[in-house]
């Protein structure tokens, strides 16, 4: 039932860890092994099974010290007689709020399983504000928990996989991290739709067997063209995962349109190169020219960074290349965990400085936070406003805004500048005039007119507004004014 024991962890973390850090985890290990003692998992394994295969996850990341002991010790608060307290004594203050972030809140304090539910859902969430890492470990937690869902009941199963494809997924995504987002959308919908992951998996199986010649001889053609080029390259062939197959086949009913079903990653040494690769491939394959996505210049707002170009491959297949720095490829595979093999020690800071200064994810995490009447209120706005299907519009800077399905021109106005957008006076997106009410489509361009002489925001804006962001600055505008 699992192939990962102690030895295989131990090995596994001295390849980067200090001795003496590793004698710290493996003390975590031992006393979470004799605290979970004589307690089973529903598969009849021993419980610290669990946390180990959560630490194993997070080590093949090269988490630090503290992280992997806090995915050893991950249960001792909830299901042990372990305090916080007594994990600072032993442990440090570090470990000690990193096993809390991720402990559940306790059943006594709430009158229904619900309201527990969505405290807990409020506090892991905003967990990031604390520390990235809690939000690592949890991630890592809900994976093993998913790949072992065989053992539970039907009931749970389901309610561990919708809670997994609304919140765990989506957050892993905004972190970047897209390794634990794909297996945990595939996983998701195993259980909740049993019968369209089996038809979703056939096909990706029969689109690998009918792609596997073409992939295969553009992969060594692009290989040989960058080599003659003098440009060091890796290359890495993808098809798109379960999940996203579902998802186009329920939205288009054919694989026909898709542009990044196939996909070859390739990986070259430096910027410069991957602009370079770009032609290479360009002379060689015939572009389809409004599929070209230059997200190294612009990059997504998880981090992601690469040159998207979508070719007439062999045998007439649209194929999509992702030309990318080693440094990217690693940023695009899992996000902000990628710091710790690239940033060691200073990690840490690192993760939590590009979360809070580059992440429109966190900024409007903390607005909901604030604005949030309650725990219900809070995961109510966090799945419309930051879980939703998101659309990405362009200022006339173009800079990319990234915005809940469904938002208007003031959210995006109040996304882009809060001062600014106080002051509006005329809005138009794709040159043609609009209300401020106007419900903006993926890709739409939006210029505004302002004028500093003007009243500020009108009644009808506040109405307007879908977000929690807008409302609020908005509403302390008014507030100011009064």
């Amino acid at each position: 039932m699992n192939d990962i024991n102690i030895e295989i962890f131990k090995r596994q973390i001295s390849t980067y860890l200090s001795q003496e850090d590793v004698d710290k985890v493996m003390k975590a290990y031992h006393d979470a092994e004799e605290l979970h003692r004589g307690t089973f998992r529903k598969s009849g394994e021993p419980y610290i099974i669990h946390p180990l295969n959560v630490a194993y996850s997070l080590s093949k990341r090269y988490a630090d010290m503290e992280t992997l002991c806090a995915g050893i010790l991950h249960d001792t608060i909830e299901d042990t007689p372990l305090t916080k307290e007594d994990i600072a004594k032993q442990y440090g203050l570090e470990v000690a709020k990193l096993v809390d972030g991720v402990s559940k809140i306790g059943r006594m304090e709430f009158s229904t399983k619900q309201e527990q539910n969505v405290a807990n859902i409020r506090k892991i969430v905003t967990g990031l504000e604390v520390d990235v890492r809690i939000i690592a470990i949890k991630i890592a937690d809900r994976l093993h928990n998913m790949r072992t869902l065989q053992y539970m009941k039907q009931e749970k199963q389901i309610e561990n996989s919708q809670e997994t494809l609304d919140i765990f997924a989506p957050l892993a995504d905004y972190l970047g991290d897209n390794e634990s987002q794909v297996e945990l959308r595939d996983l998701a919908l195993k259980y909740l739709e049993p019968d369209e992951y089996n038809r979703a998996k056939e096909v990706r199986q029969k689109i690998e067997e009918e792609s596997k010649q073409c992939l295969y001889q553009m992969y060594d053609t692009i290989h040989k063209l960058l080599n003659e080029a003098l440009i060091p390259n890796e290359i890495k062939i993808r098809i798109k995962s379960i999940y996203g197959i579902s998802r186009a086949l329920k939205e288009e009913a054919t694989l026909s349109k898709m542009n990044d079903l196939l996909a070859l990653k390739v990986v070259v040494d430096d910027i410069a190169n991957c602009y370079q690769s770009l032609g290479v491939i360009h002379r060689k394959y015939h572009p389809l020219n409004d599929k070209f996505k230059d997200y190294i210049c612009r990059p997504k707002t998880n981090l992601y960074q690469s040159l998207h170009t979508t070719v007439c491959g062999e045998e007439g297949k649209y194929v999509q290349a992702q030309i990318r720095t080693p440094k990217m490829h690693k940023i695009a595979a899992r996000g902000l965990s990628s710091f710790w093999e690239m940033y060691g020690k200073d990690a840490k800071y690192l993760m939590q400085e590009e979360l809070e200064k580059k992440s429109q994810f966190y900024s409007y995490l903390i607005d909901i936070d604030e604005f949030a009447e309650n725990n219900r209120d809070f995961v109510e706005r966090l799945r419309q406003e930051i879980f939703a299907t998101r659309i990405h519009v362009y200022a006339q800077t173009g800079d990319v805004i990234e915005l809940p399905k469904g938002a208007t021109l003031i959210d995006f106005a109040y996304k882009l500048d809060s001062d600014n957008a106080n002051y509006i006076v005329t809005t138009a997106v794709n040159g043609e005039n609009v209300p401020i009410s106007y419900i903006l489509q993926n890709q739409d361009r939006v210029q505004l007119v302002t004028d500093r002489s003007s009243q500020g925001p009108k009644i009808e804006w506040l109405e307007a507004a879908k977000t929690t962001h807008a409302k609020r600055k908005i509403l302390d505008f008014k507030t100011q004014k009064s």
